[in-house]
């Protein structure tokens, strides 16, 4: 028998043989890609990890005043004329014709004393006087009488020189009784209490039958008459605030009674020195109540507008840091490093502070800058939408 080649057992041989070769290639390809794709995630995660170290900066830069600042204090009201009235004459309360609120006129009569002492003392002074005219008219005649006798030489000059004398004496006797009844008449017109302004009566302390002590205002006060159409505002400033407020300066005001509603009023005067225990000046204002919306003794909440400072810089009250070192400011330099700076304040907003030195408006500063920051630190300045999220693996 003669034996044959078995060439297609052979072939499926080196088919399996290659699709080894290539499963095995494909094994390493998708093995290495493994290890790529690990190593770029690991290094991925270590850049983020790194930039995660370096703090983050929320920067911004120093505005300018477009408008001025509102500095709202606490006020009083007071009546812009206030007349205690005191009785002048001792007696009792007769009568009273106006009570507390009523609207008064100037020389309106609102009550009246009955002087019973007053009037005696009048009778008397009255008295005195008729009997002193009747002694000058004596004196008078005498005195003529002695002047005609001269001439016949019946008497001598000494007696009619006296006798012109007791005259003259008489006559200054007149006087000062027809004075003394004059003042008491004068005093009997205080028995009328008459309102000195127009007004309204904002206090009566007196009633009908009541003793009255004649005072000059130490004794209790009768009836108090306010001016009312205009209120004077009374406010404490600041020192630091006190150049900003001058007179002809407006302001807004309000009251707890009228919530939502604000009045005009205008600086009219200035104390023009400091007080030392509080620190502030009093300035005064005027307020128009003409239709007598506000009440004399009230307290009123004052806003004044002040003037804008075109060169000065405000910035957020977070930015600023407190430390041993001082009152600074951090900011970011082109190479986003930081650098303190020393500043000062020159007017306190609330939310912003207006700095009097230390910025220049090109200055990136740090808002809420981290803790521990310090001077040459490196940040990473935020940008809107980078949330600073971790990359996914």
């Amino acid at each position: 028998m003669s034996s044959e080649p078995m060439l297609p057992a052979a072939a499926p041989s080196r088919r399996l043989r290659v699709a080894a070769i290539v499963g095995g290639v494909a094994a390493i390809l998708i093995v290495a890609a493994g290890i790529a794709t690990r190593a770029a995630d690991n290094r991925q995660l270590r850049t983020w990890t790194d930039a995660q170290a370096v703090p983050s900066a929320d920067v911004s830069t120093p505005l300018r005043a477009t408008s001025g600042a509102t500095l709202q204090l606490p006020g009083r009201l007071e009546a812009f004329s206030r007349a205690p009235q005191f009785a002048r004459v001792s007696g009792y309360l007769k009568s009273w014709r106006v009570d507390i609120g009523a609207h008064v006129k100037a020389g309106e009569l609102m009550a009246e004393i009955e002087t019973p002492d007053l009037d005696q003392q009048l009778l008397q002074a009255r008295g005195d006087l008729a009997s002193a005219q009747a002694n000058a008219s004596l004196a008078e005649s005498t005195a003529k009488r002695w002047q005609s006798m001269l001439a016949s030489d019946s008497v001598s000059r000494q007696e009619v020189d006296e006798r012109t004398a007791d005259y003259t004496a008489k006559q200054a006797l007149v006087q000062a009784a027809k004075a003394n009844v004059d003042r008491l008449v004068a005093t009997k017109g205080f028995a009328r209490i008459v309102a000195p302004f127009d007004g309204v009566v904002t206090a009566r302390e007196t009633d009908v039958g009541a003793l009255i002590n004649a005072g000059s205002g130490s004794g209790p006060e009768l009836f108090v008459v306010s001016d009312v159409n205009k209120l004077r505002v009374y406010v404490q400033v600041p020192q630091t605030y006190a150049p900003t407020i001058r007179p002809g300066a407006t302001a807004q005001l309000s009251v707890p009674e009228y919530p939502g509603r604000s009045f005009p009023a205008t600086v009219t005067a200035l104390a023009d020195s400091i007080n030392a225990a509080s620190g502030t000046t009093l300035v005064q204002l005027l307020v128009d109540n003409s239709a007598g919306k506000l009440l004399p003794g009230g307290f009123a909440d004052v806003r004044f507008n002040l003037p804008v400072n075109q060169q000065a810089l405000r910035v957020p009250a977070s930015s600023l840091v407190f430390d041993q070192r001082g009152l600074r400011i951090a900011t970011v330099g082109q190479d986003d490093r930081v650098t303190f700076k020393p500043v000062t304040i020159a007017h306190d907003f609330g939310e912003t502070v207006e700095i009097g030195s230390g910025l220049t408006p090109e200055d990136r500063i740090i808002n809420n800058p981290p803790d521990g920051l310090t001077d040459g630190d490196r940040v990473r300045v935020a940008v809107a939408g980078n949330n600073g999220a971790k990359p996914h693996a």
